[in-house]
């Protein structure tokens, strides 16, 4: 317990008097230490909590003096005032202003007696915040020893259940997304709703950092969980004491071994699913409901998904983004698997897998259309290159994927996500002018005709379409063929690629791979400027 004036005037050793009626919410103050000074503006020396202990050598006489003088020490944030008195001392009793001038400024002023010397009074404050620190450190080790023994229970819950028991605040666990994952009984008495931002800011540095804030009255404090990655959140409810506030680190350790033995646990769940990944994929030409029987096994029932791929291996500088520096490719590679599981995390379904690329490995996921990939990607795998796919049935979701790996070189070079259907896409390549990225670019585009049985006649027949700015006519005698066999090819290559030829960024997308395809010299005029659109554009 801390040690208050009245705690002080009740000890017959010291025999304290006050020397005026002392309200007693002034003799309820904390005394955090003891000092002696016989300046005459002590103030700027004192911290706060003092008792300030004088035998009043150099105390001025006059009433405003007086006043003055305690207006020092008060404003200096001493708890209370102690003057010796004795023989041979210049004062034996109280002086009627300093107690007038102490009483009208609400500091207790107080009376040594000559037979206590000031040591005496310094010792049993000191003796007194020393057995307040013993007290503390037992209840804060009584406390550890309580979560160290629910810990070896089973989960979360038993560990917050002691906590809010031993301490009187209450807790919550959530996961990296902000998902509730257990909770102590004070903890459902405050609306999460607003805790979420403050989780979320936490969320977002990682294992960066805590934060705390006050709502509705009450302080709210979110630390993270983890040991080398982001496993989950800690959110307090309430304001721990001292012995509370030494024990939180200890509470944080066992939460954060509790979740990743959770993480291991779930290591068997993300093998099966990334199996099931791995036999959606081997299909070339999946039936439709096959295709949707894995995904529904996984519990990803989307009517449209999206191939996504992550180069995990280095970020949008070229350097290693998910690994330490010399940490060698077993690092790397372990790395990359934990970043595909707290996307398998992040992604309903958690169809994740990584295999093995160049330079480094290749997170492919699948995710159903209304998923923000762009908001998981920036918490989960930033600064890595990503591509995003076109939204596809189930059963072509090898397209999808086949174009999001074709934009990884895209997204290397901008240093953000690439999306197949990004309308500034086809510009950036023109001004990268990188061979490299330019087929990337090209095979995203056209990949969904690459793997179709005529897709060479396709292609051939969409670069004619185009070159004779969408004339029919024209394309029909350049081709051979009839002008109807014409616009069955265009209308089945439409439906593979999922563009539209009445589309200007289409057209256009369209154009700039047919033509990188003829080869390096008909994507650029002869002056290296980039050759004229097809009309419309």
């Amino acid at each position: 317990m801390p040690l208050h004036l009245s705690d002080l005037l009740a000890r017959p050793d010291l025999d304290l008097s006050v020397t005026y009626d002392v309200p007693p919410r002034l003799l309820a103050r904390t005394i955090e230490a003891a000092t002696v000074s016989d300046l005459p503006a002590p103030g700027k020396w004192l911290q706060g909590g003092e008792l300030l202990m004088t035998i009043g050598l150099l105390l001025p006489k006059e009433p405003a003096a007086c006043r003055a003088y305690v207006r020092d020490v008060a404003e200096g944030g001493a708890a209370c005032l102690a003057l010796g008195l004795g023989h041979g001392l210049p004062y034996q009793e109280a002086p009627e202003p300093l107690v007038t001038a102490a009483e009208e400024a609400g500091l207790p002023l107080l009376t040594v007696p000559d037979e206590v010397p000031f040591i005496a009074v310094t010792k049993a404050v000191f003796d007194a915040r020393a057995e307040e620190q013993r007290a503390l450190l037992q209840r804060a080790f009584a406390t550890q020893r309580r979560l160290t023994a629910a810990a070896t229970g089973d989960g979360l819950r038993p560990m917050l259940a002691e906590w809010t028991a031993a301490t009187g605040v209450g807790a919550a666990v959530f996961d990296p997304l902000g998902r509730l994952l257990a909770a102590g009984e004070r903890a459902h008495r405050t609306p999460l709703a607003q805790a979420q931002d403050l989780i979320e800011r936490v969320a977002a540095r990682g294992l960066r950092g805590s934060a705390s804030s006050t709502a509705a009255g009450q302080q709210l404090e979110v630390q993270p969980l983890g040991a080398r990655r982001l496993r989950g959140l800690l959110l307090l409810t309430g304001r721990p004491d001292d012995a509370a506030r030494s024990v939180v680190p200890g509470l944080v350790s066992l939460l954060s071994l509790e979740l990743e033995r959770r993480h291991l646990r779930d290591e068997p769940e993300r093998r099966r699913r990334s199996a099931l990944l791995s036999e959606l994929l081997a299909d070339e030409d999946p039936a439709a409901e096959r295709a949707r029987d894995i995904l529904r096994s996984a519990g990803l029932t989307a009517e449209r998904v999206r191939g996504v791929v992550v180069a995990a291996g280095g970020g949008a500088d070229g350097r290693t983004a998910s690994a330490a520096p010399g940490s060698g490719p077993g690092a790397a590679d372990g790395a990359a698997q934990e970043m595909a599981a707290d996307l398998a995390l992040a992604m309903p379904g958690g169809l994740v897998r990584v295999v093995d690329g160049a330079p480094g490995a290749v997170i492919e996921a699948v995710v159903g259309e209304d998923l923000d990939i762009r908001d998981v990607l920036a918490r989960f795998a930033p600064r890595c290159p990503a591509g995003i796919g076109p939204a596809t049935a189930p059963e072509a979701v090898r397209v999808s994927l086949r174009q999001a790996t074709g934009l990884l070189a895209v997204s290397r070079s901008s240093g953000e996500p690439a999306e197949a259907r990004q309308s500034q896409a086809s510009r950036l390549l023109l001004d990268l002018g990188d061979r490299r990225t330019l087929h990337g670019y090209a095979d995203t585009v056209l990949g969904p005709l690459d793997l179709a049985d005529n897709g060479e006649e396709l292609i051939v027949t969409l670069a004619a379409w185009l070159e004779t700015g969408g004339a029919w006519d024209a394309t029909s005698r350049r081709l051979g063929v009839h002008r109807h066999t014409v616009r069955n090819r265009l209308d089945k290559a439409m439906d593979l690629t999922g563009r539209r030829l009445d589309d200007p960024d289409d057209r256009f997308d369209l154009w700039l791979a047919t033509r990188i395809r003829r080869g390096g010299a008909s994507a650029t005029g002869a002056d290296g400027r980039p050759a004229a659109p097809p009309p419309g554009r």
